[in-house]
């Protein structure tokens, strides 16, 4: 297997990770935004279903055609 500098590399030595270090800078890295926390944008409407009753229609078509060529092959 070829060497790749750039990826994680296991500690070395007899190291115990911090769980909640990576937390902690997270929180840090958020909280220095220094301006006002933003409002919750209002949600979306819920999409129209045009798309979804297309694909019903497709199906429904489908079904009639296979039922009407097994109905020709057999009849």
């Amino acid at each position: 297997m070829a060497h790749n500098p750039h990826a994680p590399q296991p500690p070395q030595g007899p190291q115990e990770p911090d769980p909640a270090g990576s937390t902690q800078m997270f929180q840090a890295f958020v909280n220095d935004s220094g301006t006002a926390p933003r409002q919750a944008t209002p949600a979306a409407p819920p999409p129209s279903s045009g798309p979804r009753s297309g694909v019903i229609i497709g199906v429904v078509v489908a079904v009639v055609v296979i039922a009407v060529v097994a109905w020709l092959a057999l009849g």
